[in-house]
């Protein structure tokens, strides 16, 4: 398919329009006017962008891409090497932030909920990212964080009581560490985000609700590919997932 086709159903598909966003969403670098091959992953790191030429990819989609509100607006340094490999290869980058946080079925806090068997049942905040929903039966803190943390391979921070029972859950994946309040009012047992700041703990301790570290990168690793698996079945694109390890 042409590129300019691939970006507006991605637009349409994950209404852009809706979203003040920190960066521009959609088409970031453009490079051949035709999509057969799309290379996911979580950030459009220089490591993604030489496996992507190494896989023969024409298109890169990711959910953390480039040109971040307020960042140095001049292409030296790491946004250099990073565009320079890009132009060089004519290879696409498309980039979905908030807009990938928020779909119903693909966004990254559905398919989260997904792969920790959370069954949702609303949303929290006052921007509809924050989510809500239910563990099939309750659990102790302890158990829970141990699911958490095997699912997406990586051992989870839990603060709070480890044999607290849960079974009411409040997420928002990455960086979301700023929602806990607003789970905490809307009255969950847990909260799981990507990133904790040092108030968190006072604040879980203090309200009795638990917080769950899980990684912001291990908990975005799922919208994005499940939206390339999705382009792959609805246009027959081949379609290849790659994880760069990381551990924050």
């Amino acid at each position: 398919m042409k590129t300019k086709e691939l970006e507006l159903y991605l637009n349409d598909l994950l209404e852009v329009s809706r979203f003040k966003d920190y960066c521009p969403n959609g088409l970031q670098v453009q490079g051949r006017a035709e999509v057969t091959h799309i290379v996911t992953g979580v950030t459009a790191s220089l490591a993604l962008i030489d496996a992507a030429i190494e896989a023969g990819a024409d298109t890169i989609l990711v959910h953390h891409g480039y040109f971040w509100k307020n960042e140095d607006a001049r292409v030296i340094g790491q946004k250099h090497a990073r565009l320079k490999k890009l132009l060089a290869a004519d290879i696409n980058l498309l980039a979905f932030h908030l807009p990938l946080d928020n779909h119903a079925e693909l966004g990254n806090n559905a398919q989260l909920g997904l792969q920790l068997g959370i069954a949702p049942n609303g949303r929290f905040s006052d921007d509809q990212l924050g989510w809500t929903g239910t563990l099939p039966q309750p659990m102790p803190l302890r158990a829970f964080a141990a699911h958490v943390g095997g699912v997406l391979d990586r051992e989870p921070l839990a603060i709070g009581d480890p044999k607290q029972m849960v079974r009411s859950v409040g997420w928002c994946t990455g960086g979301a560490q700023g929602y806990f309040a607003a789970a905490v009012a809307a009255g969950v047992d847990v909260y799981i985000s990507g990133e904790v700041s040092e108030p968190t703990t006072h604040l879980a301790r203090e309200s009795g609700v638990s917080y769950i570290a899980a990684g912001h990168h291990a908990t975005e690793r799922y919208g994005i590919r499940a939206v390339g698996e999705h382009l792959a079945q609805r246009f027959d694109l081949r379609h290849t997932f790659i994880d760069i390890p990381n551990p924050v």
